[in-house]
């Protein structure tokens, strides 16, 4: 067994606060020289990118729906037995999910690894009112074990003491802290969620103050204590080492692209290949590789720099044309469009796939998704059901009526309400995005694409 200190942040709803609380204590305990592992429940990418700018490590996503319950505790478990403490940053409400019984909810996670959990209450204008709020919240599941609360958005001394006096007098919570309005904690937000810390300006000036506000009002040791009274895990065999890379492949990795996840990222590295990033805004050729991966994000942000990229738009072009294996998802697909609209202004784009993209002011498609692969995959995969996951504010219009499709689409939207994953020569685009895992190897078996072109390409006689 292995002694794992980690608590969960949740709240009764979303927008409380949680990812800047959460960021900021985060960054309070790294600056006291604690070695945080960071971890978000459920599909999420721009959070993530906060936790991991605070605690300088990567950041892991939980999640009922793309990994297998029986992963979900190993997975932990591999990824903190080198840390002093861990954060888990909940989604939504506590008891908030997709399943009505609860089964996929923060509050389940809570259970299945053992987190005391830390309720962050957003107290605008709310005073006595927090005390039935807290009784509901622990007589709803005594199973899950809520052990303080965080006040939140406090409006100053009078407020912060109502609020103290009410908790007291009408529950057993400890509060951990009061954190006050203050304009220095604002993270801007856009139409997927907050802004990334790519785009935010100042990083590090941002998350040292969001640490040092935060962690001066709250506890630390207080909840460093609470932290430690979780159980003890199970020893996890460590992964064995990754092989001698023999693939390389591109990623695209800058403001405009920037949606992996740190577990699909080291997944590559496991299945033999080396990553090598590039700018899709400053760079005019892609390196050399072997494949290519462009993964979401925010490219209608971008849509000048993107355009006037001219060089590596056609470098892309032709190397997808010439068979380069290639997978896109989401901001990605709609960079390898032929334009992308955005607030009136159409822009040229890679020109790679016959459609072009549009974004709307209402959501296209979001939530769990779930699909089929169909025969044109281009490099194989089972054929039962997948889970992934969308979000996209955009539409691909104007298709080409010869457009081929790796995905027929059970659940969610895709592309078209029926289909997902467009198929043009090695490469694969879709809206989905995918998580690897044990019910979906993805990464892997593209990696495996990849190495058997590359083969294929050195068997050619040289024309």
């Amino acid at each position: 067994m292995i002694t794992a200190p980690r608590f969960l942040i949740a709240a009764a709803h979303k927008s409380s606060g949680k990812t800047v609380i959460s960021t900021g204590l985060a960054a309070a305990l790294t600056a006291r020289g604690r070695a945080v592992s960071s971890f978000k429940k459920g599909p999420d990418y721009i959070d993530p990118m906060w936790l991991s700018a605070a605690t300088r490590l990567p950041c892991y996503n939980l999640d009922f729906n793309t990994m297998a319950a029986s992963e979900i505790a190993p997975f932990f478990g591999s990824r903190v037995q080198s840390t002093d403490l861990s954060l888990i940053e909940a989604n939504k409400g506590l008891y908030d999910g997709v399943a009505m019984d609860g089964a996929d909810s923060n509050a389940a996670l809570a259970k299945h690894l053992g987190l005391p959990v830390i309720l962050v209450i957003d107290t605008n204008g709310m005073t006595r009112g927090i005390a039935p709020l807290l009784q509901g919240y622990l007589a709803f599941d005594p199973d899950v074990n809520i052990a303080g609360v965080i006040l939140n958005k406090v409006g100053g001394p009078r407020h912060e003491s109502k609020l103290r006096q009410a908790v007291a007098t009408y529950t057993n919570l400890p509060v951990l802290g009061a954190v006050h309005r203050n304009s220095a904690l604002e993270i801007g937000e856009r139409h997927l969620g907050l802004t990334t810390p790519a785009e935010s300006g100042q990083l590090d000036q941002m998350i040292k103050t969001f640490g040092e506000i935060v962690g001066a009002s709250v506890d630390l040791d207080a909840i460093g204590r609470l932290a430690a009274t979780a159980p003890d895990l199970p020893v996890v065999p460590q992964p064995a080492p990754c092989p001698t890379p023999d693939v390389r492949i591109a990623i695209a990795q800058d403001r405009a692209f920037g949606f992996y996840y740190a577990d699909d990222l080291e997944a590559f590295g496991a299945a033999g290949a080396t990553l090598v990033p590039f700018d899709t805004m400053k760079d005019t050729k892609l390196p050399q590789a072997d494949g290519l991966f462009i993964g979401g994000g925010f490219p209608e942000m971008f849509l000048e720099e993107l355009s006037q990229n001219t060089l590596l738009q056609e470098d892309i072009k032709q190397a997808i044309e010439q068979g380069l294996p290639t997978y896109a998802e989401c901001g990605g697909l709609m960079y390898l469009c032929r334009t992308m609209a955005h607030q009136g202004k159409t822009r040229t784009m890679v020109g790679a796939i016959g459609a072009d993209a549009v974004m709307h002011r209402r959501p296209q498609g979001r939530g769990y998704t779930r699909f089929e692969n169909l025969p044109d995959h281009p490099w194989p995969e089972c054929p039962e059901v997948r889970a992934a996951h969308e979000f996209h504010y955009a539409s691909l219009e104007n298709l080409d009526p010869d457009l081929v499709f790796a995905r027929a689409v059970k659940r969610g939207y895709g592309i078209d309400g029926k289909h997902d994953a467009v198929v043009t020569h090695n490469t694969l685009a879709g809206f989905c995005h995918l998580r690897a895992t044990g019910p979906m190897p993805w990464v892997p078996r593209f990696v495996d694409f990849v190495r058997k072109v590359k083969a294929n390409k050195q068997k050619s006689p040289t024309i």
